[in-house]
């Protein structure tokens, strides 16, 4: 991150200018003058490259412990560029910083500060301790501070641009592997046809072979990140659509091509991805960070795609209060709750997964196992967000029940598809899926919420 930070700038002045006020007011401790500061990094941090929020009260998960810094710049993958912890003039703030130290906090890029003096830990090591009573002292502390880029944030932006570009390349050595084995590999040539039957009777009967191609590729290019990001080694092996196109790329690799070394021009972009995915420390910022490079990686690999299919993601704060408000007029028109038995909920078009895992908070955690196995169910048409979204669904489901158990409730299908008269009798991806949809389109649903698809295409 980068900032050019000046003593004349006016959030500078402010600073100085509310700590002065609160001064006088007598209000000096820690509750009260830390507004000061946050402002100030608040603000610093929407004028940074790249823009960085800050939120309040950032919790920091450990293998063994958990801390709660007072305050966390993030970008929008949610990875934290840096960390604030706010002290009052009256603590000692040597003792204080070794106090956080030893109970776990960061020591790479975190700004200890006092109303008149900052310490500052860049890579493990106390490489600032300065009084920021002058705006010129202020002003360099937190230009350092805005400046530092942590090795693991440089790594990650550094493979997310190689990927970004390496995407066509690697697509269109895939493809001329299918090509070449469809020509001279029954088995394959078996294989990828009994798969592209089962996708044209799940998804649409139009379906292109080059569409169902394309699923290959996100499939081979992503499985790594799906196995890794959660610490879910049996992904390819436990969700029913994956187990079958492993099957196709099983064929696909026995002669023509090594997986390993086909994948290991990428293996930066995903040491990157899994070093950044342990610096989001809750699972909330798992999902988050998920989502992100699911966006990042299908607009740069098929944006014409992405427009086709009317990929837009809600926003979070709208997700919370649609569930909000489905709840109130549940409780207001109906004398029921989400959580309750019989309300069985669909989201048609679920995309990464939000409105279901929004849905599950919503729920009592004794009310969760049955609502999950039972009255929960989505429907997603594209394979990288279906695949999401049963990895969000699921975790969101053991941060709560504290057991992993596959979501029984979401298909591979298309739901304009699925509410015509007419469809073909078998399919449905694997005999799973079918149940799957066969179950749903017998469930009394309730309650419809979701984004639909914009484009009217």
């Amino acid at each position: 991150m980068s900032l050019t930070l000046k003593p004349t700038h006016a959030t500078v002045n402010a600073y100085y200018e509310t700590l002065h006020e609160l001064g006088q007011l007598s209000f000096d401790h820690e509750g009260a003058v830390r507004s000061a500061f946050q402002t100030l990094l608040a603000k610093c941090g929407q004028k940074a490259t790249p823009r960085l929020t800050l939120v309040p009260e950032y919790r920091i998960e450990r293998a063994r412990s958990s801390v709660i810094v007072d305050g966390a710049l993030v970008d929008l993958y949610h990875l934290p560029h840096g960390y604030w912890e706010a002290k009052d003039q009256q603590d000692d703030l040597d003792r204080e910083v070794k106090l956080k130290l030893d109970k776990g906090y960061p020591r790479d890029n975190i700004i200890f500060q006092a109303p008149e003096r900052a310490i500052l830990y860049q890579g493990g090591a106390r490489i600032v301790d300065q009084d920021i009573s002058r705006p010129d002292s202020l002003v360099q502390v937190v230009n350092q501070f805005f400046d530092y880029k942590a090795p693991h944030i440089q790594e990650w932006e550094a493979a997310v641009n190689d990927f970004s570009e390496r995407i066509p390349e690697l697509a269109t050595a895939v493809k001329k592997t299918i090509d070449e084995e469809k020509k001279r590999n029954p088995s394959f040539v078996r294989s990828f046809e009994d798969f592209y039957s089962l996708c044209r009777q799940a998804i649409n009967p139009n379906l292109s072979e080059e569409a169902v191609e394309k699923m290959l590729v996100q499939h081979l290019l992503t499985e790594r990140i799906f196995r890794k990001i959660f610490n879910n080694p049996d992904f390819a092996r436990r969700n029913v659509v994956a187990a079958e196109i492993e099957k196709v790329i099983a064929e696909l690799t026995k002669r023509s091509l090594n997986r390993d070394e086909f994948l290991g021009g990428l293996e930066r972009f995903y040491r990157a991805i899994e070093r950044s995915a342990e610096e989001t420390t809750n699972f909330s910022e798992k999902q988050h960070f998920l989502n992100k490079v699911y966006e990042r990686f299908f607009q740069g690999y098929s944006p014409k795609e992405a427009d086709t299919h009317g990929i837009v993601y809600t926003p979070q704060p709208i997700v919370n209060f649609m569930v909000r408000s489905v709840e109130e007029i549940l409780k207001k028109e109906f004398g029921r709750s989400l959580g309750d038995k019989g309300v069985h909920i669909l989201d048609p078009f679920v995309g990464t997964g939000n409105f279901i895992v929004r849905i599950m908070q919503e729920i009592k955690t004794t009310d969760l196992p049955y609502k999950y196995e039972n009255e929960l169910h989505c429907n997603e048409i594209m394979l990288l967000p279906y695949y999401i979204a049963s990895m969000n669904i699921e975790h969101a489901y053991f941060e709560r029940v504290g057991e992993y158990n596959a979501f029984p409730g979401i298909c591979l299908v298309d739901t304009f598809e699925l509410a015509e008269a007419e469809q073909a009798p078998l399919g449905f991806m694997t005999a799973e899926n079918a149940e799957r949809v066969k179950t749903q389109k017998e469930a009394p649903i309730f309650v419809i919420i979701g984004n639909p698809p914009y484009n009217v295409g």
